[in-house]
């Protein structure tokens, strides 16, 4: 008995590593993929999707030159934001309320995604904890 036990255990021994290196990754399911807030503005947080989907549907608008209650607009940065590319800036609103529907129209809601005229992503940024009818940057 002692032979057959330490035969199995040995064989085990070397089968375990071979075991627990070589198996597959179970899949992972939707409900584990997650995604983190690319920007936050005061308590909305925006998805890299969304504000992806809203810089698109604000530089299509531009190009087309089909504003849409006037956006996309120029924003002149009056706050003097030190955005990663350069200028001149559009103005394009985020909702809130997305439901993967850029906006079309209506109230536009306190944020903003601002791009340049190459359609490249300067920022988000939010009416929210703003003095007047100046914006501040979200985070």
């Amino acid at each position: 008995m002692k032979f057959l036990t330490s035969l199995l255990f040995g064989e085990l021994a070397v089968a375990l590593p071979t075991l627990l290196f070589t198996r597959s990754p179970a899949p992972v399911s939707p409900l584990e993929i997650r995604q983190s807030c690319a920007a936050t503005c005061t308590s909305a947080c925006y998805y890299e999707s969304t504000v992806e989907e809203a810089l698109q549907a604000g530089c299509q608008r531009y190009r087309e030159d089909d504003p849409v209650s006037s956006y996309p607009h120029q924003y002149n940065n009056y706050e003097g934001f030190d955005f990663p590319i350069a200028g001149p800036y559009q103005e394009f609103p985020i909702l809130r309320s997305y439901n993967n529907n850029p906006y079309t129209g209506g109230s536009p809601g306190a944020d903003r995604v601002i791009f340049n005229t190459n359609c490249q992503l300067a920022g988000v940024i939010t009416h929210d904890g703003a003095s007047g009818d100046d914006f501040v940057e979200c985070s």
